[in-house]
Formats: C-alpha cells, sequence, structure tokens
C-alpha cells in the first residue's frame, strides 16, 4: 500500500506540474484534481484509504499550484498585457516549432512506400538515435552471481547481481518456472520497471514476472539507475537523498548532458546488458527475447526493441503516443524520456515501432493515461501502415484497457497473451489472474539495500559521467589552443546553436513608463524579426552612450533588486538595462523549480536541439545590437565614448560569458557572481541543483567556460568571489 500510495504522489506531483505550466488555475485546478482522486477511489475499493491520501495530494497541489501560479504572475507580468505575455513565451514558441518539425517528419514518412525505403529509413533513425545518445560501450564480463533464490508456488525467483559496466552493477530478480532446464530451453522476458523508488520489488513488477513465470516464461526484472537498490544519489546516512525517482533521473542527466551523453544512454545499456544475462543461462532460448515494462519502463523498452534486434516480441506499456499529443498535453517528461534534438531529426515515438519492424510488438495502453490514448492510436495507425507495407500487419497491435496509468490486470493479461502467441506459439485467451507476491525486503540483493553502500569499488553515474569529462578535457585542450580565436568564436556558436539576427530591424514598443527608486524607467518589448524581448531600462541623468546591461536569472524583476548596482552605474553616469532572457521572467508560465530549473521548457528546447544558454545568448546579443544601433551618431559613427557592461548574478552568468565570446566588440567588462567554477565542476556534482537549465548538450567535447573567459581576455572578466 505504501509504495501504491507513493506512485499516487509522485502522479499527484505530475498534474500539479501540468497545471502550473499551462496556467489553468484556481477552482478549475482543483476540481480537476477532485475527479482525477474520486476516480482512484472508485477503482481501488480494496485499498480506499489510498484513494482518500490521492485525493489529499491533488488537493494540496492544487492548492499550491494556485498559490504559486498568482503571486508569480503579479510578479512578473506589470507592464504586459495578455497579447505581450503571449507573444514572449518562449514555451509556446517551442510548442509551435515542434509542430513543425513533427510535420516535417509525416510527409517523409509518407514516401516510405516500399521495403528497401523503409529498410533505409529504419538503418538511419538507428544510427540518428545511437549517436543522439552518444553512443555505447564496449561489452564487459558480466561478473554475474545469484545471491539468494526464494521459492513460490510452481516457480522459484533468484537475486541476481551483474556488471552492465566495469564496477557498475545491476540488481534483478529472475523468475524461473519450475523445471526449466538446459534441454528445453524457454523464452525469456526482460521487465523494465517504471518509476516506482522499489523498482523491481513493486507490486506490478512483481506481477510481471510471476505472471510470465506462471505462464511457463522466465523474466528477468532489473532495477534500473536512481531506483531500487541503484540509486545514484544517496545522503550522508547511505539512505536515498530524493524521494522522486524522476527528480533523481534529471539530476544524473544534468552530468551526463554536458559530456554527450543522456540519462537514456545508462538505462538503454543496462537493458541491452540484461538480454546478456538472459540469454547467458542455459535455461533461455536467446531466439525468444521478449521485453516489456510500465511508465518508465514503457519508454526503456521502447528504446530497447528499437535499437536491440535480439528483441523478438515486445510489449511497451502505458508510455507510447505521438510528440505532438505529449506537447499538446502534459508536455516533455523525465529526462530520459527526452533524446537530444530527436525532433529536429525527425525521430518521434511511432519510429521506435518502425525501427523493430516487421517484428512483433503490442502498445499497452489505457484510456485515461496522462500519456494521451488519442496519440497512442496514432502512433499505432502510422505503425501499423508500416507494417502492412511489409507484408505483416498482423504483428502490430494496440490494446486499450479502461483505466488510470498503470497496467491493469486485464492489461497484464494481454501482454502474457502477446508473448505466448509470439514467443510459445500458444494463441489462446489469458485470463486475469490473482498472483502471490514477495515481502519486498526478501527479494534485495544487497544487505545494505544500495549497490552503492554494499560494494566499495562501486561506481556511480557521476563517476562514469566524470571519467568522460576527464577523458574530455584531455583530447579537447590541443584542439581547441590550435584555433584562432575568429575559430574558438565560430565553434561556441556552432555548439550553441546561436543564430545572428538583423538588429537593425528592431523595434522598441514602450508599455509603460513606471516610477521607480532610480527615476523613470522604460518598459516594454524589443521586437527582433521571431524575437520578443521584454526588456527595461533607466536612463542617466545625463545623456550617456555608456549601458550597463543588469541580468538575473529571475529576469527583469530580479535584475531591478540588484540596488547597490544599480545605483553606482547610475552615479557614474551609465544607462541601466534589465531585460527577461527567454526563458526568465515573463516569458515562462510558472516560477522554475529550484532543484529542476524550469525543465519542460529546457527539454522541449533539448528535443529541436537547443539549449537554453544558446537561446538566451541570442536575446542577449540582439539586446545589445540594438543598444548600439540605438546610440548611432546622425552620420551613423558610433560614438567615442560607447561601451557595454554584462553584469551577471547566478546563471546568468554561462550566457553572458558566451555572448562575449561570440561577440565582444564595444564591450568594455564582464562582472559575474554565484557561480560556480566550470561545467567540469558541476559534472563532479552529486546532486547539481539548478543546473539542469545551463547545460549544453556534449558541450564539453569542445570547450569549457574558462576557456570562454581566456578567449574574452581575463583581464575583462571579472567573478566575484564569497
Amino acid at each position: 500500500m505504501v509504495d501504491l500510495a507513493l506512485h499516487f504522489w509522485s502522479e499527484a506531483a505530475y498534474k500539479c506540474d501540468w497545471v502550473i505550466r499551462y496556467g489553468i488555475y484556481g477552482v478549475n485546478c482543483i476540481m480537476l484534481m477532485i475527479e482525477e482522486s474520486l476516480k482512484v477511489v472508485r477503482r481501488n475499493q480494496r485499498c480506499w484509504q489510498v484513494g482518500i491520501f490521492y485525493l489529499l495530494c491533488f488537493i494540496a497541489s492544487g492548492v499550491i499550484a494556485l498559490d504559486t501560479s498568482l503571486i508569480y504572475a503579479q510578479d512578473q507580468h506589470a507592464f504586459l498585457s495578455d497579447e505581450d505575455l503571449d507573444s514572449v513565451n518562449l514555451y509556446k514558441q517551442l510548442q509551435k516549432a515542434a509542430y513543425r518539425a513533427a510535420d516535417k517528419r509525416l510527409e517523409k514518412i509518407a514516401d516510405l512506400n516500399d521495403p528497401l525505403s523503409i529498410r533505409d529509413y529504419q538503418k538511419s533513425q538507428r544510427r540518428k538515435m545511437t549517436e543522439r545518445l552518444g553512443g555505447f560501450p564496449e561489452k564487459s564480463p558480466l561478473h554475474d552471481t545469484v545471491v539468494g533464490v526464494l521459492h513460490a508456488d510452481g516457480y522459484r525467483i533468484e537475486k541476481v547481481i551483474f556488471d552492465s559496466r566495469p564496477h557498475h552493477r545491476v540488481t534483478a530478480n529472475l523468475y524461473l518456472p519450475d523445471g526449466a532446464n538446459a534441454v528445453e530451453r524457454i523464452p525469456g522476458i526482460v521487465v523494465s520497471s517504471g518509476h516506482s523508488r522499489t523498482a523491481k520489488t513493486a507490486d506490478y513488477n512483481q506481477r510481471f514476472g510471476a505472471m510470465f513465470a506462471t505462464h511457463g516464461m522466465a523474466a528477468l526484472v532489473f532495477d534500473p539507475i536512481g531506483q531500487g537498490e541503484r540509486s545514484q544519489i544517496l545522503n550522508s546516512d547511505g539512505g536515498v537523498a530524493h524521494v522522486g525517482t524522476t527528480t533523481e533521473h534529471m539530476l544524473i542527466g544534468v552530468g551526463a548532458t554536458l559530456v554527450g551523453k543522456n540519462t537514456a544512454t545508462y538505462r538503454v545499456w543496462d537493458g541491452m546488458r540484461a538480454i546478456d544475462y538472459l540469454i547467458s543461462r542455459p535455461e533461455i532460448d536467446h531466439e525468444r527475447i521478449g521485453y516489456t515494462g510500465c511508465s518508465g519502463g514503457g519508454t526503456l523498452t521502447s528504446y530497447v526493441m528499437a535499437l536491440d534486434s535480439r528483441v523478438h516480441c515486445a510489449a511497451p506499456a502505458c508510455y507510447l503516443t505521438t510528440f505532438r499529443r505529449l506537447i499538446e498535453t502534459i508536455g516533455p517528461q523525465d529526462a530520459e524520456q527526452n533524446i537530444y534534438s530527436q525532433l529536429a531529426d525527425g525521430l518521434d515515438q511511432p519510429d521506435y515501432v518502425f525501427m523493430r519492424a516487421p517484428q512483433p510488438t503490442l502498445i499497452s495502453s489505457t484510456t485515461e493515461d496522462f500519456f494521451d490514448i488519442h496519440g497512442s492510436w496514432e502512433n499505432f495507425r502510422q505503425s501499423k501502415q508500416i507494417y502492412g507495407r511489409l507484408g505483416y500487419p498482423e504483428r502490430v497491435d494496440l490494446v486499450e484497457i479502461e483505466g488510470a496509468h498503470g497496467v491493469q490486470p486485464e492489461g497484464l493479461a494481454t501482454i502474457t497473451h502477446w508473448m505466448k502467441r509470439w514467443l510459445c506459439g500458444v494463441d489462446q485467451p489469458v485470463e486475469p489472474a490473482e498472483l502471490t507476491l514477495q515481502d519486498p525486503a526478501d527479494l534485495l540483493c544487497t544487505s545494505t539495500g544500495q549497490v552503492l553502500t554494499q560494494f566499495t569499488d562501486e561506481l556511480s553515474i557521476v563517476d562514469l559521467n566524470s571519467k568522460i569529462a576527464q577523458e574530455l578535457a584531455a583530447a579537447r585542450s590541443d584542439v581547441w589552443n590550435r584555433l584562432s580565436a575568429a575559430k574558438q568564436r565560430e565553434r561556441v556558436r556552432e555548439v550553441m546553436k546561436c543564430r545572428t539576427f538583423n538588429a537593425e530591424g528592431a523595434k522598441f514598443l514602450q508599455r509603460a513608463r513606471l516610477d521607480s527608486a532610480y527615476g523613470k524607467m522604460s518598459c516594454g518589448i524589443l521586437s527582433s524579426e521571431s524575437r520578443q524581448i521584454p526588456v527595461a531600462w533607466i536612463q542617466a541623468s545625463q545623456p550617456s552612450s555608456q549601458w550597463s546591461v543588469v541580468m538575473d536569472d529571475q529576469g527583469i524583476d530580479g535584475g531591478k533588486n540588484l540596488s547597490s548596482v544599480i545605483e553606482d552605474r547610475l552615479r557614474s553616469g551609465k544607462n541601466v538595462m534589465f531585460l527577461d532572457l527567454a526563458g526568465q521572467g515573463s516569458t515562462t508560465s510558472s516560477k522554475p523549480d529550484a532543484t529542476l530549473t524550469d525543465w519542460k521548457t529546457f527539454y522541449l528546447a533539448y528535443l529541436l536541439g537547443y539549449s537554453m544558454v544558446g537561446l538566451q545568448t541570442q536575446d542577449l546579443n540582439i539586446t545589445r545590437d540594438y543598444l548600439l544601433t540605438k546610440s548611432l551618431l546622425p552620420n551613423g559613427e558610433v560614438p567615442a565614448d560607447f561601451s557595454i557592461e554584462l553584469i551577471a548574478t547566478g546563471h546568468s552568468g554561462i550566457v553572458a560569458l558566451h555572448a562575449a565570446a561570440v561577440d565582444d566588440h564595444h564591450l568594455s567588462e564582464v562582472k559575474l557572481s554565484d557561480l560556480p567554477p566550470s561545467w567540469d565542476s558541476v559534472v563532479k556534482m552529486h546532486a547539481p541543483a539548478g543546473m539542469l537549465s545551463s547545460t549544453i548538450h556534449g558541450v564539453l567535447e569542445s570547450y569549457d567556460w574558462p576557456d570562454l573567459i581566456r578567449l574574452i581576455g581575463e583581464d575583462r572578466v571579472e567573478i566575484a568571489t564569497e
């Protein structure tokens, strides 16, 4: 019951974030959550207490959402109209870009009319997906061991530990039917866990294992990183530091992103090594391998079935939809569910099915899942066409079971039927069953409950990312230093995908002249091509061509609070400008999370191949160019005293460094505070809170930001230290 309650709490948090993200406030918010809670109560008659718990969680989440959203709106949107707010909202702009990318992909797949074109498409998509994940290492010995055995009715459960990578262990339970032997080998199915903290021991994962074993198939249920006995972030007592497994996955993803990997890179490799372990067992027929999992386990099933041809039969549950429907509804989700640039590359969720065609694939869905059911049917429609063109339409199917997110009893029975049909050659209906579950504590593989505390030589994902970062630093040093300053600037622009805009056509659309403690402040929007940037400035008492651009992670409102900085600049005769960079202040719909930042916007940009740093650098450079144009003399010359000083607190300092690195014309100084020493240091952090939005995919293959300081000139960059 506790595990189910934690699952419901996690789901409540998802919906709370969704409510804030899309601005649905007040009564509508709370009514939505009450409605969802009552559904849970009705469907969980035997555990109505959990339903009530779910209800209370939802109501609390709704109140928090209402309070947070209204306060945030009051702080950020003082001088902008509703129309203005819509035009500057970064998430909405990225949504439109995502829809364009989805439409472009549909045009491409319309031409897949014959087996040859489909085969070429499959190879291309597998190659792109593997590249975007950062590739996989060479296989190493599994060093597998069975540390215990439990006996159940008709099957046994072996407690297994094996190495996915050297000194990086996977804990798992292998469900084997009684009588399984090396002569009459049986099918083996890998079961990947959803985002439950208890992972392999969670009730729904135990049911997968028990159901398959009862029907004559082996099942390997393993712990993903960040879950079960494989938490990667522990507190000082050796316990789990974050209750939410998605939080841990995103924090792991910070370092992985910087070195050109992804949380999914490690998870997919674990999944492939789980297959290696299965086929190493003498009881298992390596030609009859299946793969399934629910929610986050459905994600991993989708990835592994697409990339590993050994998966003969697959049944991803409660995940597959389309990115268009995902982005139209709840938006991007957990770290590993977003592969860098995949939307720009034309890699959508139906492609996970396409890539394995015509091998048998069942899309298992529920009617009221937050992964939209209409998107699931669209995924199926596209997949059915491809399978049909290959001559095997019967090998792909969809089952929709009434209910909320999760594998319902009827869904588990259908998945079992699917596996028996294609792995055992038995095509008969399977009835839902009452299954006996084990005490979760009895299924653990370690005495301490965590591999990081059980094994002194265990390497965490932070350790693995740090090792890659060290190798990248050694490899890039000579390459970077051999580049000219112009080539270094070009490289920086390429890595962060910073486009250039024509600032000569930029217009300042004034919205207000507000009183401030420092005098009149002009507020409005700087409009340049497709970019709309909220800005505000205070003129010095005497006409001046010297500017201080003040940046803060909270945008304009944060910058306005830096009173000593503002007063000092105005006294020295400089004009002071503030701005909401993309994803800051009024350009976002909700206040960023202190630990995970505005992760939905970050991951939507990430899916499109953008970085928040790149988007924000574009805004800053447009603003600088506008100030130059605004200050030109009547004869078109630049005033002799024209200069721009960049002042940034927090992670905005990373943006300031990039803006100065790619274009340092008329730049006097860059003054920074509250900034970590380097991206390399961030990779080594066990819990890099607040850093997600400041990452650039694979940046450490090319440079770190101390390299940018040297490019700008160390004499022009000042970093305040406490």
